[in-house]
Order: C-alpha cells, then structure tokens, then sequence
C-alpha cells in the first residue's frame, strides 16, 4: 500500500493558485504594517496573523490523505534488429555481422530478464522477429533496405501499448535516418512520442574492400541515343587503390555481354567518379552491368559488379524496309509507314534485277546500286527492325550478311519476312543461319512446291481469336478476312512460336494446318512470319470498304507493336515486386489482362549470356488482372529472362520480363559501418549508445506501477477546518486590538 498527500479536487487548479497568491499577498502586508509599528507586540501580532493566514488557505483547499494499492509491471521493452542485406558482410576476422547479432540475442535476453521484451524486424517495414533470443543464430532472412525511421514512424502510430525503452542493433548503413540532419529526422520519426533509442553497433571495422559505390545517370535513356553515367568508385578498410578499370556492359538473353563504354577511374584518396557515355540500342527494359577489376585484398568482391535494369525509351521507331519489287502490297505498306510520325522508316526497293538488259552503260544509270554491304554491316545496329518483303537474298548479296542479320535479332532485334514469289523457300533463306529465326521452319521444301498460287482466305486459329496482336483488326472486321492471291509454303511452326492465322486446306508435314502468320521469338529478339503479299486488301479492295481502310493500319500499327514489345499487345505481364537479391528466394508476379477466366500459362526463367534454364512451372493465371505469385526460389547473381506463355486454347506468344540479381545491391555498395550514426540517433531522443562487446551498459527500463484500488481521506471534515480558520482569524484580531492597532 502506498500513502500520498494532495489537495481536495472541489477546486480546480486556477482557483488554488488564487488562493494562494491571496494568502502570500496577506503575509506581505503584515509584514509591511508590522515592520512601521515596531515593538515588542509586533512579535506576538505577526505569528497569530501567519497562523490565521494560513488557516484560512488550508480551510479553502483542504488536503486529503491517499491510499493506493496495486502492483508493479514489468516494463516493456521493444527491441528493433536490423535485418538488411549488409548484415551478411563482415564484421571482424571470419565472422560476419549476422554472426555477431546472434551472439547477442541470448545477451540481450539475459541482460533484459525479467523485462517485457518484444523483438521486431526492420528493413522495408517493421516485422515481428519469429526467431528465439536463446538461439545464437540469426536466422531472418536479408532484405534490400534498412529504413529505421519507417519502424520508428510505425511505432509512434501504434494503438498497443508503447514500450519505456527502445533498443536498436545495427551496424549504422542505414537508408533512413540519413547521414544528415540525424537527429531533426529521429525526433520527426517519433513524432510525439516521448522513449529513448538506445543503440547498438555491431562493429566499427570496414572490411578491405573496392567497391562500385553509386552509378548516376543525366536524364532519360533514349534507343540510340547517347547517355552519360557517372560511376563513383571507392577503396576502404586500408586497402590501398590507384586507378581501377571500369566497363560498362549489356546483357542479352542467350549471348555473351556486349561491351558499350569503358574508362578509368582514378582515386585520389578514397573515392574517384569516372564518365562513361552509353549508347543503348534497344528500347524497353534492359540489363546492364557495371564492373571494376578486382585488386588484390579485396574482401568483397561481390560488390565490384552492379547490375542496373535500365528503361529505355524510343524516341522513334527506326526501320529498314527492304522489298524485291514495287507491288502493291510494297507500296501500300511503305506508304502507311511513312505516314506514321512515330516511324522512322529507310526503304529500298529493287526496281531491276542484274539481270536486266538496260542496254546502257552502269555510270550512265540514274538508279544506284543497292547499298547491302553498307545497310548490314555499318547501320544494322541502328535499326530496331527489319522487314524483308519479297526479297531474294542471293543475286543481291544478302546472303553474306545473313549470319549478321541472324546476331542482330539474338541481340534484341525484330525481323519480319513478308511473302511474296521471292520470299521464303524462293528467297533462298531455307539452310541458312536465319532460317533458324524465323518462327517456321524452311526444311524439306523443294523450290518447285515453296508457292501456292491458289486463292484461298486464312482462317485464325484459337490463338489467334485470344491474341491481343490481332484484336485491333478483330474489332474492325471480325473473324471474316479478305481473300488471299496465294502463299509461301512453309513448314511446322518452332518451338514456343505462336500461330496467329492459318491455312484451310494446307497442311505440313506433320499433318498440322500451314502457318500464314506466326510470332516468335529467338534470343533476345523477336520475329514474324507472313506468308502472304495480299495484306494490302485490308486497304483498298471491296473487303476494306465498311472499315474505310482503317484495317491495314490496324493489322500492321499492331505487328509492330508486339514486335516492339508494347504492353498493348502481350497477353501477359510479369513483374518482380520486391525485386531479386542472390541467395533469396524471388517471387514473380504474373498478370494475364486478356482472359476472362482461368487460364494454364507456363512460366521458364533462364539465365542472360547463356540461355539457361533455371526454372519452368505451370501455373493458373486469374481473370481481370488479378496478380499470380510465382515462387521462383534462390538464383545465383546475374540477369535473367522471365518468360509467360498462355497455353488456353492455342499458345500465346509469349510474355517477356529481363531483370537483374544482384549480390547484396545497394546494401553493399558501401561496406563500411556507421557507429557514429547510431551514435546521433541515441542522442536525439535521449538514449545510449554502446558497442556490441557493452550490451551490458544499457540501462533497465523501469517497472510501471498499476493501481488497483485507491482510496481517499479527508483530513478532517469541512467544517472543522472552517471552525479553525475562524478561531485563529478572531485570536488575531484580539491580538492586534491589545496592541494597539485597529
């Protein structure tokens, strides 16, 4: 039971402070009147005027006698470890900083005995530690940041019952609070919130490290365009570094990286930032590789290497448009790609053959020679795509080049081969390196049987009915097409490519329905098959007449949008929300917004540079949009390629998603701890800060006291206290009148 005094509650607080202004008011004016009368009465009036005084102010708030009973609570503790990624980097000797926050959790279990003690995660966002304090291992997984204040934040909204301590372990490389302004940011975390942050530091010792620390880049990536990227090198923990090698480079799906810039940084002290100008020739999103050569003592060689995932814009889509003559279907596709602002297109049409007889001499020839050589060695790389339309490779020296054009699309390039009486088999592109790009094959067919002049109107498969390439015509004309002049004979569709439309009555060798219009895709690139020269009666014919036309620039403004990889035309999207760290397990999130009911999808992840496959599960995607998580566990450091491919009535083409692992990202980039941050942490909101080795120093939180019954007790009753204060007022009085005062 504990015993206190107070002052009765009849009164509020203004109206004792009154009353006691009053009663010093009243003791000053005695005195002033005692100190002029002088004598010895004045003794005798200024004792019985205090006395009266100070009977009238206790009679006014009159003091109570207070009995509590209740017990004490142990005091809540909450202690906050940091579960980032540079846990796993070394502290001292051969144990990392993981190792040394398991040594602790026993300490800290034991130190705080008997204290409520809660354990919590901080990283992206605070999480309950689901580990024991008794087991001297670590055990939470890494994540990518290391946001105290996003746990700090967190705290001071909670509704539950909010700790007198607070205890955070770290090594100090935090995402936030930053380097700068700690303490504003601290005390701005906490908010209203008034606890100590003690803290913790799991060690003072950089490792001997060469690091790629940051890489900046000016403004937007452009297809073609120069970008320039400042890459920030630095040396710590005494390792000693002068200049360092650094190359950019770009990673493909099933090629070796291709090398875009290169320099030398040269430190002067610890840190040096070397320009580097890239140049990235695809759009979209794009894996690219920044590395330093390791020196010699270099205790984490896993941060010499950032793999950045770079967006990259088209400004334009940059076209080569090579036909073998000018029919209609030539003129009608080269005219609607000219008309098209967002198209940058160079064309070449073959207006003679060499074997015309022009009875001329070859300088006096107003038309020039086609630049081959030049377009597919020089600016091949320039291009995003190239349409060859009834085009012979052999008497105008394609065939050469043939082996470069099939490097260009395994490096992100698109190709599309358009039929015609000199395309395909006729074409003489069966048996060569680009016969394997195609999304059918060529083999086995004799030149005498590679066209079919029969007229005929292509059916579209059950893909195709389901694929977002063909919807934009679709929607204009139906299922309905018009009727073809006649195709190339091709041959069974490869494997993974995708049959779009197809012919009634012709049939490969497998017994399947010939292919008209295929999708497909090889290496990094992607490729089209179109067996007809008549797509031009989507324009102008009696069929085109109720679309006004309109169909043409549909089918093709889609063909190339898919070649192109615009989100308009894939059937599925994949993503990777919580990003990749090596050694991790991942999970893909996977959409499929053209269904609108469950559909099997098959999903394979292989490895960029060497095409490797890692990972292929059959899933269930989920109508409207709703996101599929897809485990796809543990992948070593690297780019890698996602790949959907809907498998409901016909397969899709498939859905394409590049992105990086890296060991340890942005957490590792700086190696060194920052005890000295920890330090203002603690400061800011009144803590302490300790090494690991000092757990011991941190205080105890003390116990709160619960109340569970309280009494109250007058002193006396009112009107006794009214009774005294009247007494001694007339006893005063009496006094005053024997001295003679009035």
């Amino acid at each position: 039971m504990i015993e206190t005094w107070a002052l009765s509650r009849d009164l509020a607080s203004g109206w004792v402070v009154v009353a006691a202004v009053l009663a010093g008011l009243s003791v000053v004016l005695l005195a002033i009147e005692l100190k002029r009368q002088g004598g010895r009465a004045a003794v005798a009036v200024a004792g019985s005027g205090v006395l009266a005084v100070a009977a009238m102010f206790v009679a006014v708030v009159r003091p109570v006698r207070i009995e509590e009973r209740g017990a004490s609570v142990g005091a809540r503790l909450l202690v906050l470890l940091d579960a980032s990624r540079s846990i796993d980097l070394p502290a001292d000797g051969a144990r990392l900083r993981r190792d040394v926050m398991g040594e602790l959790l026993p300490k800290i279990a034991e130190h705080f005995s008997g204290i409520r003690t809660r354990v919590a995660l901080f990283g992206q966002e605070p999480e309950p530690y689901t580990g024991s304090l008794e087991d001297p291992h670590f055990t939470a997984p890494p994540v990518v940041s290391s946001d105290l204040s996003a746990a700090l934040e967190a705290l001071s909204r909670t509704t539950d019952e909010l700790p007198q301590a607070v205890i955070v372990v770290s090594d100090g490389r935090l995402d936030r609070p930053g380097s700068e302004r700690v303490g504003e940011s601290v005390k701005a975390a906490l908010g209203s919130l008034d606890v100590a942050v003690h803290t913790v530091a799991l060690t003072r010792k950089a490792p001997a490290d060469a690091a790629v620390r940051a890489v900046r880049m000016a403004g937007a990536v452009v297809a073609h365009q120069p970008v320039s990227i400042t890459v920030e090198v630095a040396c710590s923990g005494g390792l000693e570094c002068d200049e360092i090698p650094v190359v950019a480079r770009e990673l493909h799906q099933s090629a070796p990286p291709v090398e875009r810039a290169s320099g030398v940084a040269k430190l002067r002290g610890d840190t040096a930032s070397v320009e580097l100008e890239l140049t990235l020739d695809r759009a979209g999103k794009r894996i690219v590789e920044i590395a330093i050569d390791s020196p010699d003592g270099d205790e984490v060689p896993e941060n010499d290497r950032r793999l950045l995932t770079v967006d990259v814009a088209r400004d334009r889509i940059r076209l080569l448009h090579v036909a073998g003559r000018p029919t209609y279907d030539v003129r009608a596709l080269r005219t609607w790609l000219k008309s098209d602002a967002s198209v940058d297109v160079v064309a070449f049409f073959i207006l003679r053959t060499h074997d015309d007889n022009v009875v001329a001499p070859q300088d006096e020839l107003a038309l020039i020679p086609f630049p081959v050589d030049e377009l597919f060695t020089v600016h091949l790389p320039s291009f995003d795509a190239v349409i060859l339309q009834d085009f012979d490779a052999r008497p105008y020296g394609l065939s050469k080049h043939l082996p470069s054009l099939t490097r260009y699309v395994k490096q992100g390039g698109g190709l599309i081969m358009v039929g015609g009486p000199n395309a395909f088999v006729m074409g003489s592109y069966a048996q060569t390196p680009l016969a394997e790009v195609l999304p059918v094959s060529l083999d086995g067919i004799p030149r005498g049987d590679a066209v079919d002049l029969a007229r005929f109107v292509p059916k579209v498969t059950a893909a195709g009915r389901h694929a977002p390439v063909l919807e934009p015509l679709t929607a204009l004309m139906g299922l309905a097409l018009p009727e073809m002049p006649g195709t190339n004979v091709v041959g069974d569709p490869r494997d993974g490519a995708t049959v779009l439309l197809a012919h009634p009555e012709r049939h490969t060798a497998s017994g399947a329905d010939m292919p008209v219009l295929a999708l497909g895709e090889y290496g990094s690139g992607r490729t089209i098959a179109l067996t007809v020269d008549g797509s031009h009666k989507l324009l102008f014919s009696t069929f085109a007449v109720d679309a006004a036309g309109r169909a043409h620039g549909a089918f093709w403004d889609a063909l190339l949008g898919w070649l192109m990889r615009d989100p308009r035309f894939e059937p599925a999207r994949v993503a990777l929300p919580r990003g990749c760290i090596a050694g991790t397990p991942a999970t893909l999130e996977v959409r499929a917004v053209f269904v609108d009911e469950g559909a099997p999808a098959e999903v394979v992840v292989t490895r960029m540079g060497t095409g490797e496959e890692v990972l292929r599960r059959d899933v269930t995607v989920s109508p409207g949009g709703e996101p599929v998580r897809v485990p796809i566990g543990s992948l070593a450091a690297g780019g890698y390629t996602a790949t959907v491919q809907l498998q409901r009535q016909g397969r899709s083409a498939p859905s394409r998603y590049d992105f990086a692992c890296e060991a340890g990202g942005a957490e590792w980039a700086d190696t060194r701890p920052d005890p000295e941050r920890l330090a203002a942490i603690a400061k800011a909101s009144g803590g302490v800060a300790v090494d690991a080795a000092d757990l011991t120093a941190l205080p105890l939180p003390r116990a709160a006291q619960v109340v569970a019954e309280r009494r109250v007790h007058p002193v006396l009753p009112p009107w006794v206290w009214t009774l005294l204060a009247a007494a001694t007022l007339g006893a005063h009085w009496v006094v005053r009148r024997r001295a003679g005062l009035s």
